[in-house]
């Protein structure tokens, strides 16, 4: 397929949550459940955002959160069924790997179920060291506050 009439675009404000999750439903198992209140938090709280059009239907995303020195992660690499194997992933990913808020980062970081192989095409490395997970739970607190004493001089 030829996708050289689509565009990308590096604008929050442009992102119909909508359309997002309807992208993510078709084309990502792994965020198929996802809300768009939920997925408007994640929009707002990741820099860079690229979007992948055709005209005016989303047919791309990716995301990245990062401190812009030391860490990045690329989340949510997604393009739509009817646009994949056409380079598109590729040219999102590559995308966020030259914004200015990654793209000098010490280490950048994503995570993957099945597509191993796609990022080690762009340069991505199998890791073995950073293999853990904390999935968050709510906090059981004492049921009576507990006085701590702090000597803080």
């Amino acid at each position: 397929m030829d996708c050289s009439h689509v565009q990308l675009c590096d604008r929050k404000s442009q992102i119909d949550l909508v359309q997002l999750q309807a992208l993510f439903q078709v084309a990502a198992f792994w965020a198929s459940d996802r809300t768009c209140e939920d997925l408007a938090i994640a929009i707002k709280n990741s820099d860079p955002v690229i979007s992948a059009w055709d005209s005016d239907r989303l047919i791309g995303f990716a995301r990245a959160t990062s401190d812009g020195v030391y860490r990045a992660t690329i989340w949510d690499v997604v393009v739509h069924p009817d646009y994949q194997g056409a380079g598109l992933g590729r040219k999102l990913v590559q995308t966020v790997l030259s914004h200015p808020h990654v793209s000098k980062v010490e280490r950048l970081y994503l995570m993957t179920t099945n597509q191993q192989e796609f990022y080690k095409r762009i340069g991505f490395e199998v890791n073995q060291t950073t293999t853990m997970v904390y999935f968050n739970q709510p906090l059981e607190l004492p049921p009576t506050p507990v006085e701590v004493e702090c000597d803080i001089r």
